[in-house]
């Protein structure tokens, strides 16, 4: 498709896409004709003064129906847009009733033919009050956390972390005060700096050999923060170079196979990996690190355990220790569906893909709906992380599809982490994995399926119309987000079934195959003993010891045909892999750190497919790319801790009661 559109010209207006050399978007929501700006709700008039940053919103430009059905005439919204215009009774029944009228029953059968536009159903009162008196409130929320943050660092300040409630702390501040003082005071001296260093070195270089002497550089970053360490028990600087040559053949191999490698964007795979060991070494070396990111996941584990309470409340307390995909998964789906169409109501969302958009165009040429959901899928989930981006999925393009999808399975959600580490997984080793999989996925992904199109959210955003603006309050938008989080579910649930049935069926068959080859007893052909013998060489390019090959590689065979939860309770109590060597057994802990499995097509699937029903074609085409595409990124987060982890046997902590928790 897209070799019908023609490549964009570079335009110098405003409101010109700031990509380059990708084909022109028919997509109505990126003509400027549909396009209309919102007034800011919490900006001081000077606040937003140098900045050309701010969203754009479009109208009209979103052809699937609405989760929230159109207002019936007896709304309360309609009935005060009439009657406030004083009009005669007669009027304001044609008006909205239209020419509708079934004579023979006797009532009147509205139609929307002939009606006005809908207008806002808020009444806006108290967000009017809000603007009115928005620095007293921001005043209050600033010395609240300020009286928050000393009293917390006099009073615990020995026995708790103050790097947590310090940052808290520093970013609430600098927002406010950014709410008033003109962005442009920070920003002009920031990009006056860059100018005269960043760039000015990348105008003394050849256009020619930028990219090269960038991948040099990143080369050499890696090779000396991986062998400059001490050598340890089997992580010798020999098993560290088949880890560094297993990483180039998994970047070689997707070259290989990208579907137009003439349009890869290096940029975006070097600053990628980059920041991906950047990442592994801030995590794994830094106390620091490791305990914002755990921060971060267990905030995300705390949110999503709320759901928990809805079930016991329909249920009783032991249901939800049940470990079942359907009261352990399902529930806190429905509720984080239902908090995210909260949160697009507040404009919060709205706000925080603008700034991803960005950051993440200058920094990796990557889209903020991109971005949002690769830093989110670590935390929350690869079907959560997709709500993040609700109103976008229906205009994304066929990368980005590809991209949120492989973001999904290159990581675990935080909600699983608890069982996980219940099982003995060292818990820095899956915080740190989680972490590297954000830039991983957009470096891998980008590799195997390259941006052509342009997008909504790619440095300059347009917002496309979205149903949150109809819901009349919080209640409102939150209830209609619990109907869209049921669907969701209900979608999930019923393609797993299937998935996981038809994985049943192909097994039956290869077994009942297989036993007139006399395969069977431990070597029962089965796609989970292909698989494993497929991944032997895979194993070995992750810098795995000789004598562990076959194991590791069963053990990732396990996690790509059922899940990893089930390689990771053989990788800890089953004796078969009891004499792993620390290095194997750590290198198996970052290969297993990913949802990238059959059964996980199933949530993906139904997640995007329920979002916009429209692109369900383009979903299923895409889901096995994805797939595989997450199941290399989650590789590669394993060769770099193969590179710099020399502690090894610390990552292995055996269970105590030899059950998971």
């Amino acid at each position: 498709m897209a070799e019908s559109f023609t490549p964009v010209e570079p335009k110098r207006s405003h409101n010109a896409s700031p990509q380059r050399d990708v084909f022109r978007n028919s997509d109505p929501a990126l003509d400027i004709s549909h396009e209309h700006q919102h007034t800011h709700l919490h900006h001081d008039s000077s606040a937003p003064r140098g900045r050309t940053d701010e969203p754009a919103y479009t109208t009209g430009t979103t052809a699937e129906k609405s989760i929230i059905p159109d207002q019936d005439p007896n709304d309360h919204a309609l009935h005060r847009r009439l009657h406030s215009d004083k009009k005669d009774g007669a009027a304001q029944e044609k008006e909205m009733m239209g020419d509708a009228y079934d004579a023979e029953k006797g009532s009147i059968s509205p139609t929307r033919n002939n009606m006005e536009p809908e207008e806002d159903p808020k009444t806006h009162t108290v967000s009017n009050f809000y603007r009115k008196w928005r620095i007293f409130f921001h005043l209050f929320i600033w010395l609240f956390f300020t009286g928050w943050w000393i009293a917390s660092l006099v009073e615990h300040r020995s026995d708790k972390n103050w790097v947590i409630p310090f940052l808290l702390y520093l970013c609430i501040t600098i927002r406010l005060i950014t709410l008033y003082v003109p962005v442009s005071l920070v920003m002009q001296p920031v990009k006056l700096v860059w100018r005269h260093t960043g760039v000015r070195v990348a105008e003394l270089t050849p256009p020619k050999l930028r990219i090269p002497l960038a991948a040099a550089l990143v080369v050499g970053v890696i090779v000396i923060g991986a062998f400059a360490s001490e050598e340890s028990l089997d992580n010798t600087r020999a098993n560290r170079a088949v880890s560094l040559f297993g990483l180039i053949v998994f970047i070689f191999v997707l070259w290989l196979t990208s579907r137009n490698r003439s349009k890869i964007n290096w940029h975006t795979v070097i600053v990628g990996m980059f920041i991906q060991f950047i990442v592994a070494l801030f995590v794994l070396r830094t106390q620091a690190g490791y305990d914002i990111f755990n921060f971060i996941s267990e905030l995300a584990r705390e949110l999503l355990h709320f759901a928990n309470d809805g079930v016991t409340f329909l249920t009783d307390a032991t249901v939800p220790q049940l470990p079942w995909f359907f009261t352990g998964v399902v529930p806190p789906i429905i509720f984080f569906v239902a908090f995210v169409q909260l949160l697009y109501y507040w404009g919060l969302l709205q706000w925080f893909i603008g700034k991803f958009a960005v950051f993440f165009f200058w920094s990796m040429r990557v889209s903020g709906a991109e971005a949002v959901v690769a830093a989110a899928s670590p935390f929350i989930g690869q079907g959560e992380s997709a709500m993040l981006i609700k109103p976008f999925v229906a205009h994304l393009t066929m990368a980005e599809l590809h991209q949120v999808m492989c973001s999904g399975f290159a990581t675990i959600a935080g909600s699983v982490l608890v069982a996980y580490i219940g099982l003995g997984i060292n818990p820095q080793a899956l915080i740190s994995s989680c972490v590297m999989s954000i830039p991983a996925s957009l470096a891998i992904s980008k590799l195997r399926y390259p941006e052509e199109e342009e997008t909504l959210t790619a440095g300059r955003v347009v917002i496309p119309d979205d149903d949150e603006h109809r819901a009349a309050n919080s209640l409102h938008a939150f209830a209609n987000g619990a109907w869209l989080g049921l669907k969701i579910a209900g979608m999930i649930v019923a393609t797993l079934l299937c998935i996981i049935a038809l994985l049943g069926l192909v097994d039956g068959l290869l077994t009942w195959w297989g036993r007139y080859i006399n395969l069977d007893g431990d070597y029962d052909l089965t796609l989970e003993l292909i698989i494993g013998y497929v991944c032997y060489p895979i194993a070995f390019l992750l810098g795995v010891p000789r004598p562990d090959l076959l194991p590791v590689g069963r053990l990732i065979g396990i996690k790509l045909i059922i899940n990893e939860f089930v390689a990771y309770l053989a990788l800890q109590q089953d004796p078969a892999y009891a004499d792993l060597s620390p290095r194997s057994r750590l290198i198996a802990t970052y290969a297993l750190c990913g949802f990238a499995n059959l059964g996980s097509l199933g949530t993906q699937i139904g997640v995007l497919s329920q979002i916009s029903p429209g692109r369900s074609g383009d979903v299923s085409r895409l889901a096995v790319s994805a797939l595989i595409t997450g199941a290399i990124s989650t590789l590669t987060s394993a060769s770099i801790a193969g590179l710099l982890v020399v502690d090894q046997q610390t990552f292995f902590t055996p269970p105590t009661n030899g059950t998971a928790s």
